[in-house]
């Protein structure tokens, strides 16, 4: 492919995080040579050493020129890696490893040492292949991203450009099949588009004009015209995948240790081979050089007490987990995320827009005191008046009438006061009556009037008064979720700014014990920073009015809009769907993924400890050490990728 044909410049892809066996840049023929070159070539030194092991036995000569190739294809990638370590003075696993296999050569072990050499390479192609697996959402959206964008010029003329050359307000043409590459709404055009890769959920979401388009969305059918809201580095795509990056960067705090611990223990151990390879002859009575000799028992000793199992153990269990949240739709700001998450005794949640909808449900009507019209001329005479604007009450009453399948009343007239309510003349039984419906304020603005709850919407018809009840919408599934999480052991607590009457209603139905109402954001602040303090909080909020409690909680879980930069900055945890089942399989992964590390641990530790005495005391051979050590580390990737599941 030419490189005028490709998507990409040439150093566009190579910084793009994609792997280089897709490049467009190479022919076909290559491509398919160039994927998992590694483990191919650890695979074919692993068959030359089995062929110099049997011709060993008949064939001296060509058993050395197997074992040629095997330094040659093994050897070579760890002997250059080690000398631009040893430029840079860095002294760590490479280096040690690479010392160990070249040394045995030295001493006449150069089966083993092919065998040191084979067996780290296929771990280091392992330990590559979890890596990529852990990484392939985020190699996936930068699949998905798309690099340049059909621009609709002056006259509808049609032409290529650069995303990161599109300016806002530009119009983008979209076919079917392509990928949006820029946040937008759309001008012209109406299509089914597939938001699987943000918000983990498949299911095709209808645009037409006036609606907002996500970059990296897979528009289905129609064509879409669409005008850029957002720059390439500010569009939703981009967010995301700078949140994974940064979430696959921000390492926990054991991570980080064993990083640091890792290039001290490398010298440490270099250290302590060269020490008793001389003072072993003195302690046992031992040659220097042969099987029984000292460089031999440090040798081995080498080999057993590298560390790579327990370097890897860390990374590429977070790697997985992160993985496995972003293809659910969680972002996190790093694995430390799902240590403190994990550590959570207590979960608070904000109650509008995270425990329910924000969309009101009419509950019922009551008359107050005498009335001369009866219930089905009140609802009647309400969905008449509300049908005209666009409120959650309104929407409520509506509907409210539909359910009772009574018709709206005939208005003669009509007013909206803003911030009070609505009035008019309607037609009942034949005669004008006047009506109103609004807060108490504009119904009886000298009087009290009698009511049970908050919120609730008051009617007049002349002198007859109803009030009508409402009860926001609980999420779906929202009992289940917490019935899930309590059952883990974590203590229920619902903060939010309603009145406590309101409030109360809601925890009743959730079952929530401790509830703090009438809280105002400062409030609300104030109370999240006390339960972080008493126990480990997780507070669950919409991202936008919650910010500042969800930045104090020791883990802030926002339920927020997709591409919200308030969700995004304030959270330590980003839902990009609302679905409140994925707190509860988030905090089972977070407890997973350390029972995992702990796992990954006790075998390569447990590895070290068994095979270092026994190497010194000439008990274990070095290839008995060479097997131990990287079978370990090859177990250890192979149980991190378990965190991929969902």
């Amino acid at each position: 492919m030419s490189s005028s044909e490709s998507p990409y410049i040439f150093d566009e892809f190579f910084t793009s995080g994609l792997e280089e066996s897709i490049s467009p840049f190479l022919k076909k023929r290559s491509r398919g040579w160039a994927k998992n070159l590694s483990l191919k070539s650890s695979l074919a030194a692993g068959f030359f050493l089995l062929s110099a092991y049997i011709a060993k036995h008949f064939m001296i000569d060509l058993s050395h020129f197997f074992l040629l190739l095997v330094y040659f294809l093994a050897g070579t990638p760890a002997l250059l890696n080690t000398i631009e370590d040893i430029k840079n003075l860095e002294i760590n696993i490479d280096v040690l490893m690479t010392l160990a296999a070249f040394l045995s050569f030295l001493i006449g072990s150069q089966m083993e040492g092919g065998l040191l050499l084979v067996l780290f390479a296929f771990s280091g192609a392992m330990e590559e292949s979890v890596s990529r697996r852990a990484k392939g959402a985020l190699i996936h959206l930068n699949h998905l991203s798309p690099t340049i964008g059909m621009v609709v010029g002056e006259g509808g003329t049609l032409f290529q450009k650069s995303v990161k050359e599109i300016d806002v307000g530009t119009l983008l043409l979209v076919r079917a099949g392509e990928v949006v590459p820029l946040d937008g709404t759309v001008t012209e055009g109406s299509s089914f588009v597939n938001l699987v890769h943000l918000t983990g959920e498949s299911v095709p979401v209808s645009k037409v004009v006036g609606d907002e388009v996500q970059a990296g969305s897979r528009n289905l059918d129609g064509t879409l015209t669409i005008q850029v809201t957002k720059t390439s580095a500010e569009s939703t795509l981009s967010k995301i995948i700078k949140l994974i990056n940064e979430a696959q960067g921000m390492k926990p705090k054991l991570q980080r240790f064993l990083d640091k611990f890792g290039k001290r223990y490398a010298i440490t151990i270099i250290s302590l081979f060269f020490l008793f390879t001389f003072t072993l002859p003195w302690i046992f009575s031992i040659p220097f050089l042969g099987i029984e000799g000292s460089l031999y028992r440090a040798l081995t000793f080498l080999i057993a007490a590298s560390p790579c199992a327990l370097i890897i153990a860390t990374p590429t269990a977070y790697l997985s987990a992160i993985s496995a949240c972003a293809r659910k739709g969680v972002l996190l700001k790093g694995g430390v995320t799902l240590d403190a998450f994990a550590a959570c005794h207590s979960i608070a949640f904000d109650k509008t827009g995270t425990l329910t909808t924000g969309k009101l449900t009419c509950t019922g009507i009551e008359p107050i005191g005498s009335i001369t019209y009866s219930i089905e001329e009140a609802i009647s005479v309400a969905s008449a008046l509300e049908r005209h604007i666009t409120h959650p009450m309104a929407d409520a009453i509506c509907k409210f009438a539909e359910e009772k399948k009574i018709t709206p009343s005939p208005l003669a007239s009509f007013q909206s006061v803003p911030g009070f309510g609505l009035k008019g003349m309607a037609t009942l039984n034949g005669k004008e009556v006047s009506v109103k419906i609004g807060n108490e304020a504009f119904i009886s603005p000298e009087k009290p009037l009698e009511k049970k709850g908050e919120m609730v919407s008051f009617l007049q018809i002349e002198t007859s008064l109803f009030d009508f009840r409402f009860t926001d919408t609980l999420r779906p599934q929202v009992k289940e979720v917490l019935t899930s999480l309590k059952k883990e052991n974590l203590e229920i607590t619902m903060l939010t700014g309603d009145h406590a009457e309101s409030a109360n209603v809601v925890a009743r139905e959730l079952g929530i014990d401790q509830v703090y109402a009438d809280l105002r954001p400062e409030h609300k602040l104030e109370t999240v920073s006390k339960l972080s303090a008493e126990k480990h909080l997780a507070m669950v909020g919409d991202g936008i009015n919650d910010a500042p409690a969800l930045t104090r909680a020791s883990v802030g879980i926002s339920m927020g809009e997709i591409g919200s930069a308030t969700a995004i900055d304030a959270s330590d945890i980003v839902l990009l769907q609302d679905d409140l089942t994925l707190i509860s399989w988030l905090h089972a992964k977070a407890k997973k993924t350390m029972v995992i590390v702990r796992e990954n641990l006790t075998l390569a530790l447990g590895v070290i400890v068994l095979a270092t005495t026994p190497a010194l005391l000439g008990v274990m051979p070095l290839w008995v050490a060479v097997i131990l050590h990287e079978g370990g580390t090859v177990l250890v990737g192979l149980n991190s990728l378990r965190l991929l599941r969902k």
